[in-house]
């Protein structure tokens, strides 16, 4: 069982370092933080599950490949998981079989970009600019014409389908 829990920590490891092996351009960061939700941890225990608190109040990281939204394309809108923000809309996101959901561009204003040097890379954390949720890093190594991956925990987002998507 142990070396089983070994094996898997070393596989995401692996998998995290793979995702910032890409040579990292300057991604500016376009929007000013906002006037965020201050909130108690107690609050965000009690409004989230424990894997959810886990991901966006301590900066965490859901298994590859297990998450949700990893390979949903129904038409809609990404709102933060936390507060309830729009993010990202259904038109953005590709298959990039890195095991997170994949986003080429986000709504404006929505997302906070933060410099991140932890597990010995320097990434882009992206942060909701409404109420300081992690929900993953950005990269310069998109397939689209913006160049860009937004790669996000599923665990982070909500979805609402196309019926309820603001313009």
């Amino acid at each position: 069982m142990k070396t089983l829990q070994i094996i898997l920590i070393l596989c995401i490891l692996n998998t995290l370092s793979a995702c910032g092996q890409h040579p990292e351009k300057t991604i500016k960061n376009t929007s000013e933080k906002t006037k965020t939700m201050k909130k108690s941890d107690d609050y965000w225990k009690a409004k989230l599950s424990p894997e959810a608190f886990r991901i966006l109040r301590e900066k965490g990281t859901e298994y590859p490949h297990t998450g949700e939204y990893n390979l949903h394309f129904e038409a809609g809108v990404y709102n933060c998981m936390a507060c309830k923000e729009p993010l990202f809309k259904s038109a953005t996101k590709f298959r990039s079989d890195c095991g997170w959901p994949s986003f080429d561009n986000a709504i404006e204003g929505k997302i906070r970009y933060e410099r991140d040097t932890t597990l010995g890379m320097t990434r882009t954390e992206i942060i909701c600019n409404s109420c300081d949720g992690h929900l993953g890093h950005v990269f310069n190594d998109g397939p689209t014409n913006t160049g860009l991956r937004y790669c996000v925990n599923s665990v982070a987002l909500d979805f609402d389908g196309e019926e309820k998507i603001a313009e």
